[in-house]
């Protein structure tokens, strides 16, 4: 184990130890170690009379240790002090620039000025791939990385099979830093005995944090991919929410929610952002699996950008089921008919999105429907479910009510489709709750008999 790895476990084992003075000790020695003088002087003094002893010898600061420590406190509170004047006066320049001139009336603040405030993230989170051997080690490094640092911090580790992270599966809360506002100060809990071998403590507020944040990331994985298909497909960048959410066939999204209409202005700026270091030749290419390592929520500029990645769906005809995934992460898996043989192999992407393809709820489309790059082949609903599981179709991609409906709103028009042949597991837990937007426009085409392969 290296230095820095040293250091951060000391560090959380001080935090949750603060009157350990041997911890405080070996603490002081790590930042010796990396040339850290003064943060070592200031745990050295607080470690009193275990220095004496292994030392052989008093601190050459002994002698005024609280003025040292005062010292010390007196810079933090500085700092801190620096950070809130900062965002003080972004607000009061905020308020300047919208202050109406004599004689004008006072207009209401509109979402976008309030959007623009600083803001603590509230929470972050680190995911932990199952064969990382120091999981604690790379969680801290993933936080201490972070711009800035949130209120709540959890480090989790998500169920895996052949090679994927199932997001609907089991998550392991490995550990949860709690950071009072305005405070440098962490308070460390371990929740999973077997990555800290420790008795871990109780999970449940983080565990209610933790899904509460998952529900949302799930909306900025549609709305962020929703942006960038936008920009693929029509060549410039949406400036209102609502461009994304209009009739048939301009349907990139199927409606959305307020917490999307929140989150739209720093979601557009982080994936424009992203498409310009693409374009310089800096940035990763998609799809391309990265590790996926925090997020904050939306009101700050600390959107990790690979969690931005645009999603996709993969279809596995050996194992008869279609995903939305994000790198290596399967965000939803459904079972699916198909047609053997019949059913092609390849890249397509969704080239048209439509409620009600038979001109109404029922028939054999189903109640939703998309079709595969301008083909007769779709993603559809049906009216033989006994046939999901099974080689029954002409080539199209069958879906039962409930999936195909969640499927609709979940990805947006333009996402990429791969059909491969063994590439799934062949299960996936059911969502807790289904993904569900607001619809906003009129996606039929009453114009138009649609005739899929079905």
């Amino acid at each position: 184990m290296d230095t820095t790895d040293d250091t951060l476990y000391m560090k959380q084992y001080v935090s949750q130890h603060p009157d350990n003075k041997m911890a405080w000790y070996l603490l002081g020695k790590q930042y010796m170690l990396r040339g850290m003088d003064a943060k070592a002087n200031y745990c050295f003094l607080q470690s009193g009379e275990i220095y004496d002893a292994y030392e052989r010898k008093r601190h050459p600061l002994a002698e005024q240790p609280q003025e040292m420590l005062q010292h010390w406190n007196r810079r933090q509170h500085r700092k801190r002090l620096v950070r809130r004047v900062a965002g003080l006066a972004a607000i009061f320049l905020l308020f300047v620039l919208l202050m109406p001139s004599n004689g004008e009336r006072v207009e209401k603040v509109s979402d976008d000025a309030i959007a623009m405030q600083p803001v603590e993230p509230p929470i972050g989170v680190v995911l932990v791939k199952q064969g990382d051997r120091r999981p604690i080690g790379s969680a801290w490094n993933g936080i201490l990385a972070w711009p800035e640092q949130p209120k709540l911090a959890l480090a989790v580790r998500l169920e895996e099979e052949d090679g994927w992270r199932k997001w609907t599966g089991t998550k392991r809360i490995l550990m949860s830093v709690n950071r009072e506002s305005g405070s440098s100060a962490m308070n460390v809990r371990m929740h999973d005995s077997a990555a800290c071998n420790c008795q871990p403590a109780d999970s449940s507020v983080a565990k209610t944090e933790l899904d509460r944040w998952a529900q949302e990331q799930e909306l900025r994985w549609t709305l962020s991919s929703a942006i960038y298909q936008y920009n693929r497909l029509y060549g410039g960048w949406p400036q209102k929410l609502e461009q994304l959410t209009r009739s048939y066939p301009y349907n990139v999204l199927s409606g959305d929610t307020p917490e999307m209409r929140a989150m739209f202005n720093t979601l557009l700026a982080a994936v424009k952002a992203d498409r310009e270091e693409k374009d310089s030749g800096k940035g990763q290419s998609e799809g391309t699996g990265q590790e996926q390592t925090a997020m904050f929520v939306p009101g700050t500029e600390a959107v990790h950008k690979q969690w931005r990645q645009p999603l996709q769906i993969v279809v596995d005809k050996a194992t008869h089921r279609l995903a939305v995934v994000s790198g290596d992460i399967i965000v939803r898996s459904y079972p699916v008919g198909l047609g053997g043989d019949e059913t092609p192999e390849g890249s397509f992407y969704i080239s048209e999105k439509v409620r009600n393809p038979n001109g109404k709820k029922d028939g054999p489309f189903g109640n939703r429907g998309m079709t595969l790059s301008n083909t007769l082949y779709a993603i559809h609903g049906t009216d033989e479910p006994d046939s999901i599981g099974l080689d029954k179709s002409l080539g199209c991609i069958r879906m039962g009510k409930a999936d195909v409906e969640e499927l609709f709103d979940l990805v947006p028009l333009g996402t990429a489709v791969t059909i491969k042949n063994g590439t799934l597991p062949s299960k996936a837990a059911a969502p807790a709750e289904r993904f569900k937007l607001e619809p906003q426009a009129n996606e039929s085409n009453p114009a138009k008999v649609y005739r899929w392969l079905n």
